[in-house]
C-alpha cells in the first residue's frame, strides 16, 4: 500500500496514463463508480490494518534494540567518566572521556547529577549514556 492510497483509497493515475491508454482507462465502465465507491468505504479497515501492521513492526524493532542494549546505573558515590561534547576545534586526537567525576544525585529519568574532584557540582544533568565507570 502507498501512502497515496492510505489517503485517497486507491492508485493515482500518473500523467502518462491520461495520454496512453492503459488497461485501466481502457476497462473503465459504469459500474466503476459503485467500487469506487465502495473501496473509499472500506479504505478505513485499510488504514486500520496498515497501523496495526506499523504498530507491530515498531514493536519488533523496539524488542531488537532492547535485546542489545546494555543498561548501565550508576548509584550515589560511585565515581564516572564524562563523555567530552565536541565543541569547536576539538581535535581527534583529544580524549573522549573527561573525569573522574562523582554522583551526586540521580533523577527518575535516569538522569545523573554530578561533581568534579574539587566537589563543584555540574550545572546539568548526564544521561547514563554519556557516562562510563570509572575503574582505578
Amino acid at each position: 500500500m502507498t501512502p497515496f492510497h492510505l489517503v485517497y483509497g486507491g492508485e493515482a493515475v500518473v500523467p502518462i496514463e491520461v495520454g496512453v491508454e492503459s488497461d485501466r482507462r481502457q476497462c473503465y465502465d459504469a459500474d466503476n463508480d459503485g467500487r469506487r465507491l465502495m473501496e473509499l468505504d472500506l479504505i478505513s479497515k485499510t488504514r486500520d490494518r496498515a497501523a496495526t501492521r506499523l504498530t507491530a513492526y515498531r514493536q519488533h524493532m523496539c524488542s531488537t534494540y532492547n535485546r542489545r542494549v546494555i543498561p548501565q546505573t550508576f548509584q550515589v558515590g560511585d565515581l564516572v567518566w564524562k563523555k567530552v561534547k565536541p565543541v569547536g576545534d576539538v581535535g581527534k586526537l583529544e580524549p573522549p572521556w573527561d573525569g573522574p567525576y562523582r554522583v551526586v544525585r540521580k533523577t527518575s529519568s535516569g538522569a545523573y547529577y554530578l561533581a568534579d574532584s574539587a566537589g563543584k557540582d555540574l550545572a546539568q544533568p548526564w544521561s547514563a549514556t554519556h557516562l562510563q565507570p570509572y575503574r582505578t
